[in-house]
């Protein structure tokens, strides 16, 4: 039988407006939910789509930490942008934070809409090394 533990608070993690969990582990596995830049109020910062990022990043780092996973457990990232144009200044970002040799599995696409007409949003896996 697996265990399973829902995040729905903790430190450094948005007070989200949504019913959501943050992340929901299960065994060794962490799946997190769609990060936005939102801030600790839960409220949505608009910015530029490299401000938005790091803080969708943030909180997707949040989560992991509240969860007891580290960003090396990473395994997959899911990036939605409301403009496939932002992909070289998120490139950028997403090598910054995970380096050559490290980099989980990635997919990236374009949504018609993000919730709060945001520009990214970050979702993903981290699985924990149990040898």
């Amino acid at each position: 039988m697996s265990e399973k533990k829902y995040i729905t608070t903790g430190e450094g993690l948005p007070n989200w407006p949504n019913p959501i969990s943050h992340a929901v582990v299960v065994n060794n596995m962490c799946f997190v939910s769609g990060q936005l830049a939102v801030d600790p109020n839960g409220d949505y910062v608009s910015g530029t789509v490299l401000e938005e990022g790091k803080l969708a990043f943030s909180n997707f780092f949040a989560a992991l930490k509240n969860a007891g996973f580290t960003k090396n457990d990473v395994v997959f990232i899911d990036i939605a942008f409301d403009d496939l144009k932002y992909l070289p200044e998120i490139n950028k970002l997403y090598i910054a934070l995970f380096p050559e040799g490290k980099r989980p599995a990635r997919t990236i696409y374009q949504a018609e809409a993000l919730p709060f007409g945001g520009k990214i949003k970050i979702t993903g896996t981290a699985v924990k090394d149990l040898s």
